[in-house]
């Protein structure tokens, strides 16, 4: 795909109604072009026969073949990156796991109803995990990754960390300590890549919050799948929950979550608040709350993902006295939030995934 081509989409759903508005959203956006819709992955594989799409967007309950099944397929016999969309329950979010181990490299969600109005409202959340997809590496896969030009203008406001906490400016953190505290921000690519980062910590690894952009419910399912393979104990924060050794605490979706201390004990609050990098939770929000909470005692982690939520924050704990690591682009699936932050200059360390996890140690031990 030639850097000027805009991203070409095929949306396979068996709804009519979502067919028509996720077009209607998709192509509201200029770097995107839908070239067809299928009512069912037997459709689609005519569609695809007659040109290959850049992206493609997949409902997992279908007539005739159910999204999963297509899905493994695809990246078995033909790689191209598939963004799953979905209504989510709590047993749906189990279903989406198992997308996400095949080879999904993103969700949207659709609610059981209203599904026009939540898909137009979510509008910016959707194209972006299309424009994500687009420049993901897929394992098999050897199509050009496109680099899509900057917009010429941002058209919704883009707020900062500083409408949920101030600056870390003039904050004095607590003196080095012997116990360290880790934070971790990712977005796409980030749940598989965390696996790895996790179930090479040993059970008494320093205590660590997690932000990886993913919906609502889907962060209890997932923090239970990592507990279930990791030395570490691995669960949905709540609030007030304390940051120990040998625990880690996914930020729940559609839920800020900050770092906090009393005394020598860190814990988190998990709070309501406005989309903050176009996220909520934001990985800007931990980091910043982390430089003000923590600072030289913090080691901050930016993994693979689209965008720069978390560079400023990362920037922040740096300036705060935090050791800094970022994932490497080899390792990436999408390198846009590690990039950000490494072009600031705030990365101590540049890694690529299979080394995070000694790095992380040898940081908190320095």
């Amino acid at each position: 795909m030639r850097p000027s081509d805009k991203i070409r989409v095929l949306i396979i759903d068996d709804s009519a109604t979502v067919r028509q508005t996720l077009a209607a959203v998709l192509e509201s956006d200029p770097q995107i072009e839908v070239i067809g819709v299928a009512s069912d992955p037997f459709v689609a594989a005519k569609r695809i026969s007659e040109e290959i799409p850049d992206v493609i967007t997949l409902d997992v309950e279908m007539p005739r073949m159910d999204g999963i099944t297509f899905l493994r397929k695809l990246m078995a016999q033909r790689p191209i990156p598939v963004v799953m969309c979905s209504s989510l329950t709590e047993a749906g979010s189990e279903t989406l796991l198992q997308a996400l181990e095949a080879g999904a490299v993103d969700i949207i969600l659709k609610p059981k109803v209203g599904v026009a109005d939540h898909l137009t409202e979510s509008r910016i959340r959707i194209c972006d995990a299309v424009k994500a997809a687009a420049g993901a590496r897929l394992k098999g896969s050897k199509r050009l990754i496109p680099q899509l030009p900057r917009p010429l203008h941002e058209p919704e406001k883009k707020l900062t960390a500083d409408a949920m906490l101030p600056p870390p400016k003039g904050v004095q953190a607590m003196a080095r300590t012997t116990e360290s505290v880790v934070c971790v921000g990712a977005s796409t690519g980030g749940t598989e890549a965390l696996r790895v980062l996790l179930e090479a910590l040993p059970p008494d690894s320093p205590g660590m919050v997690i932000v990886q952009h993913m919906p609502e419910k889907f962060t209890a399912s997932f923090a239970r799948r990592l507990d279930s393979l990791c030395a570490v104990e691995v669960k949905e924060a709540e609030d007030g929950d304390t940051v120990r050794r040998g625990r880690v605490l996914i930020a729940p979706g559609n839920k800020h979550t900050l770092l906090e201390r009393s005394g020598a004990r860190y814990y988190v609050s998990v709070k309501d608040g406005p989309l903050v990098s176009r996220h909520r939770p934001s990985v800007d929000v931990l980091f910043r709350s982390g430089a003000r909470s923590a600072g030289s005692n913090a080691v901050g982690v930016i993994m693979t993902g689209m965008g720069d939520d978390g560079a400023r924050g990362l920037e922040e704990m740096k300036q705060a006295g935090a050791y800094t690591i970022a994932q490497d682009e080899a390792t990436s699936v999408v390198f846009g939030m590690p990039k950000e932050a490494i072009a600031r200059g705030c990365v101590d360390r540049i890694a690529p995934l299979p080394s995070l996890a000694p790095e992380v140690l040898r940081a908190a031990n320095r």
